[in-house]
């Protein structure tokens, strides 16, 4: 793991260099505009700071680098044409169109677990505590896998707790970049 400090840097520089872009791709933005350049910029600068890394990153950088062309053009310029194409290759749509299978056959599956469920039930009236249990896991990580970028590429628990962990840590860089961001500014105004 990187020094949290060089961390937050680098993450600064990326993200100024991705407003910067913002700005020069086009000059008069609305407000809603300005909104989603800054919320690209810094979700790019975040990724690219783990893009080697996480599979999280790279989940986000190839959603960003699909949306549009100012898009496309923004992760380009931020981490570079090269690894960008190499990103977009490894998050083709075959994969997504996997994924989409991968939860039309999970959706079936739930259908047929809770019709045997309300037949079980109607035989049985005592639910054991095991498979509570198992099915508020089971749940709870479905959820995580919706959160975090390319969770849902995710089988294995345990890589999907480290990825979300070092997700959390990286969400929190990029506040605390934002913060000191925001009260040098304030501070710059103010005099």
């Amino acid at each position: 793991m990187q020094n949290p400090r060089s961390e937050k840097l680098e993450f600064l520089q990326k993200w100024m260099e991705g407003m910067g872009k913002c700005t020069s791709l086009k000059k008069n933005m609305s407000l809603l505009e300005r909104k989603k350049a800054i919320k690209v910029s810094a979700d790019l600068a975040m990724a690219s700071t783990r893009t080697e890394s996480k599979c999280w990153s790279r989940a986000l950088i190839a959603n960003i680098a699909s949306r549009d062309h100012n898009s496309k053009v923004l992760t380009e310029h931020v981490i570079g044409s090269s690894q960008c194409l190499r990103l977009r290759k490894a998050f083709t749509s075959s994969s997504f169109s996997q994924l989409k299978n991968k939860r039309m056959l999970n959706r079936t599956r739930k259908i047929m677990k809770r019709r045997r469920r309300t037949v079980r039930s109607r035989v049985k009236k005592v639910v054991m505590a095991d498979s509570i249990a198992r099915r508020l896991v089971q749940k709870r990580t479905e959820m995580l896998k919706r959160l975090v970028p390319g969770g849902d590429l995710m089988d294995d628990d345990v890589s999907l707790i480290e990825e979300t962990l070092d997700y959390i840590q990286s969400l929190r860089s990029q506040v605390q970049a934002m913060r000191c961001l925001l009260a040098t500014s304030q501070l710059m105004n103010c005099s």
